[in-house]
């Protein structure tokens, strides 16, 4: 598994180094993904489904799967509100 993350990690450095003006695209697009893995992980850290963390925050599980999946323009209000039903908080930083 470590070859495979190397490798992919300098397969995207060697992207960005030949697409500039899509590397910024590229990091807005892999925050994305970043939170919805984590929302995921946390889930299932909690030992929850999908429906369950649902019910919880009282939504629907499509709304759970959205935010796992496609985690852009999710509000902070919303994380907090799933953070709060895992038993985590939110916590973030401007770098």
């Amino acid at each position: 598994m470590k070859k495979m993350t190397s490798d992919l990690e300098k397969h995207i450095e060697e992207f960005k180094a030949e697409n500039p003006e899509m590397a910024h695209e590229f990091e807005e697009g892999y925050k994305d993904f970043e939170i919805g893995a984590i929302l995921r992980q946390a889930r299932e850290a909690a030992g929850l489904t999908q429906e369950e963390l649902a019910n919880r925050i009282h939504t629907q599980k499509t709304c759970i799967s959205r935010l796992e999946n496609h985690a852009e323009d999710v509000k902070l209000s919303t994380l907090r509100r799933v953070a709060r039903a895992l038993g985590k908080r939110v916590d973030f930083k401007l770098v």
